[in-house]
């Protein structure tokens, strides 16, 4: 039974649910009405459900399609404008005990090189990291409870906070490990992350079986009742997300909006952000034998309709994707990006020979940050490093208020201005920074409030003066 209040995976990600709602979708999908109307409904900026957003995703009408993509684009601006997050992965273990199929991390793999950071290379990585101009991480680790307990990931935290490297510094750490108790999860947020990220992989519970046929992972519900989990332990922001190419993605794209359903309404709040990896060759693992990868068309697609479905929530696409699908979804809602990235344990300062790669994945977008950072002022974007939401407690329901009342706006084109100047001062090339300039000339007469403008042209000032870190 659907259930979307229910503290049971299987009944608020109820396959009945879902596959009646395939059907319907398969059947309206050349419903030029009923598709004119959705389109209308999500013009209103409140969403879509899981089953409406399904027919917008199957529709198979031209005109209908156009008018999908161009709201995409509407409500991007609306809420993010040309802002892109900036963030980098960190991985700090890839010892694992799992045997997921598509990971190279899988226990049985014993040719790949088993790597774990001490607290001495992490700094020397966050010292990297530092030096490239990032200001958040997504901190990832394999699953392993006497490699990397919760005390390591904790520890690490700490470390990385604590690192002062010239004028840089972490600012958010987010936290990408495996489901845990809520205990772990309050030991988190005591610890200060800001998001806490699980990628459900897919949420038809017969394949989430097979793909993880050994490990505390094969367990359906538990990892999926996991951000329920996490929040009753404290954590505001959870992020989700699912590897399209595994499954089906008419079902995994309509079990990740019933996931967002379902946070909404059991906890007041839907996830702060959501991912959508494709599936890519790896160290013991072909992606042709996952016989369900999705073209670039069709992946354009799903970032257009959640964008539509859920336009309060932030859509990531990282290095996974190349430079040209990354550039066409950042017209269709995408509003982070990860940059200059490693998926190597110790991949940043620790550089290994290529043979001894402990990388979980191969990256399609390999240019440095600075490339990527210049790439988007040249095409109309703002690279944003802002971390001030999470810092001045903007979290939870108190940051989707603000977003879903316009005011946030008041907050972001400001912070991400200065955010871009201190990258300008401290680490851009010289190209990326006479760009950066003409940028910030350009969007700072965009702040509607002339107070606030005002203010931002002081703390610019501050900044050419070797002052940090201002924020709004």
């Amino acid at each position: 039974m659907y259930n979307v209040k229910s503290n049971k995976a299987t009944e608020f990600i109820n396959d009945d649910e879902i596959l009646e709602t395939l059907k319907y979708a398969e059947k309206n999908k050349n419903n030029k009405q009923l598709i004119n109307k959705l389109i209308e409904k999500a013009r209103n900026c409140t969403g879509l459900t899981h089953r409406e957003a399904a027919v917008l995703l199957e529709c198979n009408l031209e005109e209908e399609n156009n008018k999908i993509y161009s709201l995409a684009k509407e409500i991007k601006e609306k809420f993010y404008g040309n802002r892109i997050v900036m963030f980098a992965p960190l991985y700090l273990s890839n010892y694992c005990v799992n045997g997921c199929t598509y990971c190279p991390y899988h226990f049985k793999n014993k040719h790949i090189p088993r790597k774990k950071l001490t607290q001495k290379e992490i700094e020397k990585e966050v010292i990297a990291l530092q030096d490239m101009g990032h200001k958040r991480l997504a901190l990832e680790t394999g699953e392993d409870p006497i490699n990397n307990p919760i005390e390591y990931v904790l520890e690490s935290i700490n470390t990385i906070y604590s690192i002062k490297h010239k004028n840089g510094a972490i600012r958010r750490v987010n936290v990408n490990i495996a489901a845990t108790t809520v205990e772990n999860y309050k030991k988190l947020k005591k610890a200060g992350i800001g998001t806490y990220i699980l990628f459900q992989e897919t949420y038809n519970k017969e394949a989430y079986e097979a793909l993880h046929p050994t490990g505390p992972k094969h367990d359906y519900n538990y990892h999926t009742e996991a951000m329920d989990r996490a929040m009753d332990g404290g954590i505001d922001d959870v992020g989700c997300g699912v590897l399209f190419g595994l499954n089906l993605y008419r079902y995994d794209f309509v079990g990740l909006l019933m996931h967002a359903e379902h946070l909404e309404a059991v906890k007041g709040i839907g996830p702060h952000t959501i991912s959508v990896p494709r599936i890519r060759p790896a160290d013991d693992i072909n992606p042709h034998e996952f016989t369900n990868a999705i073209s670039d068309e069709i992946f354009a697609k799903i970032v257009a309709v959640l964008r539509i479905a859920v336009p309060y929530t932030g859509l990531i696409v990282s290095t996974r994707e190349s430079q040209k699908t990354r550039e066409k979804v950042l017209e269709l809602g995408v509003s982070q990006l990860s940059g200059g990235s490693s998926t190597s344990v110790g991949g940043y300062a620790i550089k290994e020979k290529k043979y001894e790669s402990s990388a979980q994945f191969d990256i399609s977008d390999d240019r440095t940050l600075d490339e990527i950072v210049n790439w988007l002022l040249e095409i109309g974007h703002i690279p944003s490093f802002c971390t001030a939401c999470y810092r001045e407690g903007r979290t939870g329901d108190r940051f989707m208020t603000l977003v879903k009342n316009g005011q946030i706006a008041n907050c972001c084109l400001p912070n991400a201005l200065i955010t871009l100047k201190e990258y300008l001062e401290d680490y851009a090339s010289p190209l990326t920074k006479e760009n950066g300039e003409k940028v910030i000339a350009t969007e700072i007469k965009k702040i509607p409030n002339e107070k606030v403008r005002q203010i931002v042209l002081e703390y610019l000032s501050k900044l050419n003066n070797g002052k940090r870190d201002f924020r709004f």
